[in-house]
């Protein structure tokens, strides 16, 4: 958005991150180090949602989110995904005009340099965001894609391609052996512009209205605090957690909700916070009798440093790709017409987002299943007036049984995979859900004390028509002037896979769309003036 807006050199905008730049840490630039965010906070919310009692034996599910330049795509795996056509054709459904796969399908080719499908058909290759496609460093990796054509599903070279289905190998954002997020892509090489500033650990308090116009946010700026007004219009892009929250500790979002905080309620939105969708997380987790994946041990840190080594001085090797290799898109079972749930094969025993070293000091391999539409909605709510206290987030996982349902026929599938003669080098013990859980009830039982995300949280803004819409179709808060949300808080269901490549396709657009209707403005006031 920053990018977007200031390159015509005709508005000054001004971006506000609450988090650190970020921009030179090599937590965050080298791929095989991301999961040092999930012990390390100084670049993650880290907030926590709600216990389920049914859940991880009642411990809250962490939920990490970027807090540095570049948000999220700053600590996430670097996939590159962006769901089905026909998720975005069913935000067409739902009365979002202009949201359809045909019409966003240009941005995304917009954003995009892919260094092997380039100025094909669904790929653009003159972008600012480079997308790789590079052989895979693990056996295990390329075991998993054998494994999964031994059992029928057959191998795709692009998930972003015609067809989603199959199994095969993850593209990311990686770019000469560093994470190419989009702080690297589109702020870094606008940050000489005269016409933008970037504030770092500049906190959002609220956003403050005069009528039914947004015209300034309140902000806590390392130990200051100061107002600053926005001559146009303001933009929140804190994410599916914080732009609700923003939007609820300025007086907008549910009435009585925000009565019972002591908040006075200036604008009645009760859909604010509401919608919560997230790709529910089930592992399979089993021992091998091979290591020569990666373990959190010190013969394994110890295998690790000849690509260290490697890493240090051509920016090769393990450390240089994201240790998501391969996956799947398949369906759960025989009815569904399109796939339904998504797989991470891990060449580690990897659960808690990586925050168990116990596990993970053995050899073995994981394999994820993700629901990916899932029917249960939760909610974003802030508990107290302080805009520095962490909302309650309530995922409301499996209110809808379909969501179990899938889920357990998921894990299914992926036993299936991990029974192909592709890993009987490998295979040792199932320990998870274990061999004896047979039953939908067992494996459904057991894949509840595991159950985890994939930290891709939408749908808390919702752009739509209807009662509970946050933003219009183009992306205004519904009756405010001069307030938008722009992230992925916005999509009013979540789509068949990873998050961070439709959210920048979202910006794209709606930057397109904010130039066209300021420039309109500025016509249409010019027109008046020659008039008079």
């Amino acid at each position: 958005m920053a990018n977007r807006l200031s390159e015509g050199g005709k508005y000054s905008v001004c971006v506000l991150e609450a988090g650190p730049a970020g921009t030179s840490s090599p937590l965050i630039n080298i791929p095989g180090a991301f999961a040092a965010h999930m012990f390390i906070k100084k670049y993650n919310w880290a907030f926590n949602a709600k216990p389920d009692g049914k859940l991880r034996h009642g411990a809250p599910l962490f939920t990490p989110r970027g807090k540095t330049l570049g948000g999220s795509s700053s600590v996430n795996a670097m996939l590159y995904v962006r769901g089905q056509k026909q998720d975005y054709d069913t935000w067409e459904a739902l009365g979002n005009d202009g949201w359809s796969y045909s019409d966003l399908l240009p941005y995304f080719k917009k954003s995009e340099h892919h260094e092997k499908l380039g100025g094909s058909e669904f790929h653009g290759h003159s972008g600012p965001w480079h997308i790789s496609a590079s052989e895979p460093e693990y056996p295990m990796s390329e075991a998993f894609i054998k494994a999964g054509q031994q059992t029928g599903f057959r191998y795709n070279d692009d998930f972003n391609g015609a067809d989603q289905e199959g199994v095969g190998y993850y593209h990311c954002n990686i770019k000469d052996g560093r994470r190419f997020g989009a702080a690297a892509a589109f702020l870094k090489p606008a940050l000489g512009r005269d016409n933008l500033t970037v504030l770092t650990e500049a906190q959002v308090k609220r956003v403050l209205l005069d009528g039914d116009r947004a015209t300034a946010v309140d902000v806590r700026h390392a130990n200051s605090e100061f107002r600053l007004e926005a001559e146009r219009e303001i933009i929140l892009s804190g994410g599916a957690i914080n732009s609700p929250q923003i939007l609820q500790l300025s007086g907008i979002g549910d009435r009585k909700h925000l009565q019972s905080l002591g908040i006075e309620c200036l604008h009645e939105l009760p859909g604010v916070g509401r919608n919560l969708q997230e790709h529910v997380d089930a592992c399979v987790l089993v021992t091998s009798r091979i290591n020569d994946g990666f373990t959190a041990s010190l013969t394994g840190l110890l295998k690790m440093l000849p690509d260290t080594l490697k890493y240090l001085f051509n920016k090769t090797g393990k450390l240089a790709k994201s240790i998501t290799e391969a996956g799947a898109f398949i369906k759960s079972s025989d009815d569904v017409d399109r796939p339904d749930i998504q797989l991470h094969m891990v060449p580690l025993l990897f659960d808690d987002c990586g925050r168990d070293i116990k596990l993970m000091s053995k050899p073995g391999y994981s394999c994820h299943v993700c629901v990916l539409r899932p029917k249960s909605t939760g909610s974003v709510m802030i508990q107290s007036a302080d805009p520095f206290a962490a909302p309650e987030i309530d995922y409301n996982f499996f209110a809808d049984e379909e969501d179990r349902k899938v889920l357990v026929n998921g894990i299914r599938q992926v036993r299936k995979i991990l029974a192909a003669a592709a890993f009987d080098e490998y295979r040792g013990e199932e320990i998870h859900p274990g061999a004896e859980c047979e039953s939908d009830e067992e494996i459904f039982r057991k894949a509840q004390e595991r159950i985890g995300l994939v930290f891709h949280p939408v749908g808390t803004c919702k752009m739509g028509v209807d009662k509970e819409a946050v933003v219009d179709p183009q992306l205004r808060v519904h009756g405010l002037r001069g307030l938008r949300v722009v992230d992925a808080s916005i999509m009013p269901k979540l789509i068949s896979g990873n998050t961070n490549a439709p959210t920048i396709a979202i910006a794209e657009k709606a930057a397109d769309m904010i130039l066209q209707e300021h420039t309109a403005g500025a016509a249409a006031e010019a027109a008046v003036q020659m008039a008079d």
